[in-house]
């Protein structure tokens, strides 16, 4: 006879604290969790998984987390991008910039299309297999976990979460180990002379704040402007409801967040009394590395491995054709357009990060190749201003179609 454990909503967010520290110890002692880097969080959380996996097999127990508080962090990680993202660095890119828009875009809607196409050859509901496509892999692990409860709750699809995370945890580690060497064979094959000044600090990211302290107001201005995000997001997402696009409550959050920042630059140039920016941006960063990393555990506490047992043949064959896509796309079709150049190719190692990883994978790839042939600071320019403006946004409204 099998017994249930329901821990309370308490229990369950200190038990994700607890993780989270968890989490971060393991990535300091174990050098392949940095190498492929393996978020903290995702560690934490599948510590837990995997003890309540053995608790459900060896001892017949199914323990569940009350975890209405994830939802929330969610919201609020969603709205500090939003505020983060300041609308002027977007002219750095230039035309690279919109070319690479325009292609991971395109590359997005062909990644959907195959993850729909495997999942009705398996016999299942052909948006199960958006979870297999850009949602988990293009989007990371928040945006997987964002949707996967919408894919639960609003459209009935049990076990994306699994399928989502499973997808997610593959493609991270497979973009880590692709990026490189899809850079190493082009500048080979096409004999691409590399940067001409290598001693340059590579990896720097654009315009690297100073560090900041915390202030009280600064804080407090901070916790105003997220839940302003908040609220006002909730607003745009009922408009967009009128549209008959149904899109989850953070691509709210994050349109609002942009919103507020870019208005801010027209009405209050100066700071103003109740908008200062670089008092709260320290509050802000603070606030949403907390919410990402808790939301993520606590997502991760609730998964149910077994589930996963009659879809393992779809997942595997899943994973394999999207990363021969990735790989296929990526020479044939991204280093083209890109330009042909020895920046073309650092880009086609972050490619694989925005395809099948994160930003962090991203750069991770593209600071290895520079580490080895040279610098290359327009890639580290539109690398990250893709993964972390547009991808998002653009990624919300392709799912949102795809899976009415």
């Amino acid at each position: 006879m099998q017994h249930s454990l329901q821990i309370n909503a308490m229990a369950s967010f200190t038990l994700a604290i607890l993780l989270l520290f968890i989490g971060k110890g393991l990535s300091n002692r174990i050098t392949w969790l940095q190498k492929y880097s393996i978020p903290e969080p995702v560690i934490g959380g599948l510590v837990c998984t995997i003890i309540v996996c053995l608790a459900y097999y060896l001892l017949d127990l199914r323990i569940s987390f009350t975890l209405g508080v994830r939802d929330m962090l969610l919201l609020y990680f969603f709205a500090a991008i939003g505020l983060n993202t300041n609308i002027q660095t977007l002219k750095q890119g230039g035309k690279a910039l919109v070319i690479l828009v325009v292609v991971a875009s395109t590359f997005m809607v062909l990644q959907n299309l195959l993850g729909m196409g495997i999942a009705q050859y398996f016999g299942m509901d052909a948006r199960i297999g958006l979870m297999a496509g850009s949602i988990s892999l293009t989007g990371g692990v928040g945006t997987t976990m964002a949707w996967a409860t919408h894919f639960v709750k609003t459209l009935g699809l049990e076990h994306a979460i699994e399928v989502g995370i499973a997808s997610n945890m593959i493609g991270m580690i497979s973009a880590c180990i692709i990026g490189g060497p899809i850079a190493s064979f082009l500048i080979g094959r096409h004999r691409i002379q590399s940067s001409a000044d290598p001693e340059l600090d590579i990896g720097m990211r654009y315009q690297d704040e100073p560090y900041k302290r915390l202030n009280y107001y600064g804080v407090l201005m901070a916790i105003f402007w997220l839940n302003i995000s908040l609220l006002m997001g909730s607003g745009i997402i009922n408009l967009i409801s009128l549209t008959g696009l149904n899109l989850p409550a953070f691509v709210g959050c994050l349109l609002a967040g942009i919103i507020i920042r870019s208005a801010t630059a027209f009405v209050v140039p100066k700071g103003g009394r109740i908008w200062r920016w670089h008092s709260m941006q320290p509050g802000i960063a603070l606030i949403s590395d907390l919410s990402l990393g808790l939301f993520l555990t606590m997502a991760l506490m609730g998964l149910q491995l077994w589930v996963l047992q009659p879809m393992i043949t779809f997942i595997t064959v899943a994973m394999i054709l999207q990363i021969l896509l990735v790989i296929v796309f990526t020479i044939l079709v991204v280093f083209k357009v890109m330009g042909r150049d020895y920046e073309a190719a650092v880009m086609c190692s972050g490619f694989g990060g925005i395809a099948l990883g994160s930003t962090a994978t991203a750069i991770a790839n593209m600071s290895a190749v520079t580490r080895a042939y040279g610098n290359a600071p327009r890639a580290f320019i539109v690398v990250p201003l893709v993964c972390g403006f547009f991808i998002d946004l653009i990624n919300a409204f392709i799912i949102g179609l795809l899976a009415r």
